[in-house]
C-alpha cells in the first residue's frame, strides 16, 4: 500500500501562501470515525507522486505527525477525496483526505482506462469515440480499483459497441448505471466532423432567425411611423 507523509498544519488563511513557497500544500482530513477534522501539510513532490500512483479511488496509508513530542505518529487509511487547482497555473492548492469506514461500501468515481487499436481504426480509418470516461462504482473500500482497463480490439466495424455491461470489474465491485449504455464505439471520420460542425450550423442558424426578427420588428415600427 502507498504511504504519505503529513503533519498537523499550525498555519491558516492567507498564510498558507507561504506553505507553498516552501513545497508545502494545506489539507485536510475527515470521515464518520474522525470527530473533528484534522488540519495537515503535505510534501507536494511526495504527495504528487503518490497521487499519480492511487488516483482517487485507491486506499493509501496517510501518517499524522504530531508536533508534541510524546505523541506517536497516527496512521490512517484513506482515499485522496478532491484536490483543489489554480485554474490559471494547474498548481495543486488544496488535498482532502477522506477516511472511510472500512465495512460499508462506498460510491467513488474510477477512471476508465482504453487500451489496444481498435480494428476499425486501422483497417475502416474510423475515430474511437469514447462516450464514458469514467464511472460510479460501489464497493467495499479495500476493494475499490484504481481503473477499469477496456480493451478495444473487439471493435472491428462501425457497429460495434462497448457497453457498460461489458466492463471488467474486480471482484465485489458493482457498477452504478445502465448495463446497456455505451461506452465506446467507433465512428467514420466523415460523421465525426458532421457532429463536430453541428454545434456551429445551429448557432449560426440561430443568428440568423433572431437577425430576422429583429429586422422584421424594425419594419414595422418604421410603418407604423
Amino acid at each position: 500500500m502507498l504511504i504519505i507523509h503529513s503533519k498537523i498544519r499550525k498555519t491558516f488563511g492567507k498564510k498558507v501562501k507561504d506553505l507553498r513557497v516552501d513545497g508545502l500544500i494545506p489539507a485536510i482530513l475527515y470521515g464518520p470515525e474522525i470527530k473533528d477534522f484534522i488540519l495537515l501539510e503535505v510534501n507536494n513532490k511526495d504527495f504528487s507522486k503518490t497521487y499519480k500512483e492511487a488516483g482517487e479511488s485507491s486506499l493509501i496509508s496517510l501518517g499524522v505527525q504530531h508536533e508534541e513530542a510524546d505523541k506517536k505518529t497516527e496512521n490512517f487509511l484513506v482515499l485522496i477525496h478532491n484536490t483543489e487547482k489554480d485554474p490559471l497555473t494547474g498548481d495543486l492548492m488544496h488535498i482532502d483526505f477522506y477516511q472511510p469506514r472500512m465495512g460499508e461500501e462506498i460510491e467513488v468515481a474510477v477512471p476508465i482506462v482504453f487500451e489496444g487499436e481498435a480494428p476499425a481504426i486501422k483497417e475502416l480509418g474510423g475515430t474511437l469515440i469514447k462516450n464514458i470516461t469514467e464511472i460510479e462504482v460501489k464497493a467495499l473500500p479495500t476493494n475499490l480499483p484504481k481503473e477499469i482497463i477496456v480493451q478495444t480490439d473487439n471493435l472491428k466495424t462501425f457497429e460495434d459497441r462497448i457497453l457498460v455491461k461489458d466492463l471488467p470489474l474486480p471482484k465485489d465491485v458493482k457498477i452504478q448505471k445502465d448495463p446497456e449504455e455505451i461506452v465506446a464505439l467507433v465512428a467514420p471520420l466523415e460523421k465525426v466532423e458532421e457532429e463536430l460542425e453541428k454545434p456551429i450550423e445551429e448557432k449560426v442558424e440561430e443568428v440568423a432567425k433572431v437577425e430576422k426578427e429583429k429586422k422584421e420588428r424594425e419594419e414595422e415600427a418604421t410603418e407604423e411611423k
